[in-house]
């Protein structure tokens, strides 16, 4: 929900590497907010059971349903071709370097 009658709800679409070394893709309004989620055990139980994660890619979509199917997209790609997708994108300058394996900003 957005914070005033002014305010656009942003959506985005987002790939985490995990610990063991796969990929987790999601959909959220807070990309930042979502890693600290995952890091802290209040994430999806895939990354509570193979965290920490780092974030690796993030997409802004035109709303809900965009995101949601840009998820469904990238969950059906191989590991490879999501390294390759992430490695292809380097974070957007408001997200680099903000979530390390350990979940905090990096220096």
């Amino acid at each position: 929900m957005a914070d005033s009658p002014g305010d656009v709800t942003r959506y985005f679409c987002y790939m985490v590497h995990c610990a063991n070394g796969a990929y987790y893709t999601g959909w959220t309004t807070d990309p930042l907010r979502r890693v600290a989620e995952h890091n802290a055990g209040r994430g999806a139980r895939y990354t509570r059971m193979h965290g920490p994660v780092a974030l690796v890619y993030v997409e802004e979509a035109a709303d809900h349903v965009s995101a949601l199917k840009r998820e469904v997209q990238i969950k059906r790609m191989g590991h490879a071709r999501k390294a390759a997708l992430a490695e292809a994108n380097p974070l957007p300058e408001g997200f680099a370097g903000k979530m390390g394996l350990n979940g905090e900003g990096e220096t």
